[in-house]
């Protein structure tokens, strides 16, 4: 058994051990291989800590890992089941290492019993604070017809970077004024090594203008999508054109091999398109007065 701290060289190693973790058991299912992907190149992440990872890897596989969620304070921490007798040391290390000043809170499914158990014997405590994971089975093809005059588009990772980082300043409701948006974002391609233009969709007005996306992650090693960004101009909400984009995206992702979606999200809106709630996770807060 070795312990290392990340390098980049473990990116896909990590990939794997995080679709490895959830492929019989989903209850870590909201730290997917595509959750780490996204987040990796967030422009929120903090890539000077990344080296703060922890791996503990078995003949150079990754069999456990410590994972700050952006920056430190949250963190996400797991090992393979054959190797939960590492859990309580990975846990150790991640408040240890990835703390800030208020401590550490890492977010543990409601049905594993045993982390929890681990968790509080650690000094670690519920608090008021959760996430829950949605799900869809990709059973039946979803109806995705836009309202007219618009059209589906696939927009790539870097031809399209410009407009990607335009409709997200728009869309998570930075404002609308263009020149606004040119003068504080830098315009930075994402390249994420596991991105698929296809399940990359924009809906676009006759005049070129984006106005919704979705984009979902899928990996043929597994039998589910990830849904992960997903927004709206607001000039153009409740029309329902998110969940034509939306819905063209899964049925792309189904013809791909996936069986299912899954939503980090508990709200109407995904309620109304069919997700119901699966799994559902208390953050467990240790304070900080015992970090160094």
């Amino acid at each position: 058994m070795e312990f290392r701290s990340f390098t980049p060289e473990d990116y896909q190693s990590v990939c794997d051990f995080l679709i490895a973790l959830n492929r019989d058991d989903r209850s870590h299912i909201n730290w997917n291989w595509a959750r780490f992907e996204w987040m990796a190149e967030h422009p929120e992440f903090d890539k000077s800590l990344i080296h703060s990872i922890g791996l503990w890897k078995d003949h150079g596989r990754v069999v456990g890992a410590a994972i700050y969620d952006m920056f430190f304070g949250e963190a996400f921490c797991a090992a393979l089941p054959e190797y939960a007798h590492l859990y309580p040391q990975i846990l150790s290390y991640a408040y240890g290492e990835l703390s800030d000043g208020d401590g550490l809170g890492i977010a543990i499914c409601d049905d594993n019993t045993a982390e929890i158990a681990a968790a509080e014997r650690a000094g670690f405590a519920p608090a008021d604070q959760d996430e829950t994971v949605m799900t869809l089975d990709l059973d039946k093809e979803l109806s995705a017809d836009l309202p007219g005059g618009l059209r589906f588009v696939e927009l790539d990772q870097l031809a399209d970077a410009y407009d990607l980082q335009w409709l997200f300043w728009q869309g998570f409701d930075h404002g609308i004024d263009r020149a606004d948006f040119e003068r504080q974002e830098r315009i930075v391609p994402r390249i994420r090594p596991h991105f698929d233009r296809r399940l990359s969709l924009a809906a676009e007005n006759t005049a070129g203008k984006k106005i919704a996306y979705c984009c979902l992650w899928y990996s043929d090693r597994t039998d589910y999508a990830y849904v992960e960004p997903v927004c709206t101009v607001p000039s153009f909400r409740g029309r329902g054109i998110a969940r034509a984009v939306i819905f063209e995206a899964l049925n792309r992702a189904e013809k791909l091999g996936a069986k299912r979606a899954y939503v980090i999200s508990d709200t109407a809106f995904y309620e109304k398109l069919g997700f119901r709630k699966q799994y559902h996770y208390t953050f467990y807060w240790k304070n900080g007065e015992e970090v160094q």
